[in-house]
C-alpha cells in the first residue's frame, strides 16, 4: 500500500524560509517522478514543482521560480520543498504526489496523494 506523509508546515512570516518533506512507503520511490501541489482556499489545486527519477531534472512553476527547491533523496524515500523568501500567497495546503508517468502539470496525472501540510504565510 503506496503512502505518502507530507510534514513541516506551519505558520511563518512574510520573507521566512520553510521546508516541507514527504515521505512515502510501499512504492519503489526510485522509480517515480513525484511532485508538489498546493491547493488554497476557494481555489483550484495547482502544480508548484516536480522532480524526475534522480533528481537532476527539476520543474516550477513560474511564481516560485528563484524561490523554492525541489529535491529527493531515494535513499531515504524522501522529497523536499525548500521554500525561500515566502509570500501570503503562499498560503495553502501542499501535497506531495506520485506521478502516473512522466512529469505533468495537471493533478490528474498524478495517483497517489498524502493528506496535505499547512502552510500559512502572514503579512
Amino acid at each position: 500500500q503506496v503512502q505518502l506523509v507530507e510534514s513541516g508546515g506551519r505558520l511563518v512570516q512574510a520573507g521566512d524560509s520553510l521546508r516541507l518533506s514527504c515521505v512515502a512507503s510501499g512504492t519503489i520511490f526510485s522509480n517515480y517522478v513525484m511532485a508538489w501541489f498546493r491547493q488554497a482556499p476557494g481555489k483550484e489545486r495547482e502544480f508548484v514543482a516536480a522532480i524526475g527519477y534522480s533528481g537532476v531534472r527539476t520543474y516550477y512553476t513560474d511564481s516560485v521560480k528563484g524561490r523554492f527547491t525541489i529535491s529527493r533523496d531515494n535513499a531515504k524515500n524522501t522529497m523536499y520543498l525548500q521554500m525561500n523568501q515566502m509570500k501570503p500567497g503562499d498560503t495553502a495546503v501542499y501535497y506531495c504526489a506520485r506521478s502516473k508517468g512522466g512529469i505533468y502539470y495537471r493533478w490528474d496525472e498524478y495517483d497517489y496523494w498524502g493528506q496535505g501540510t499547512q502552510v500559512t504565510v502572514s503579512s
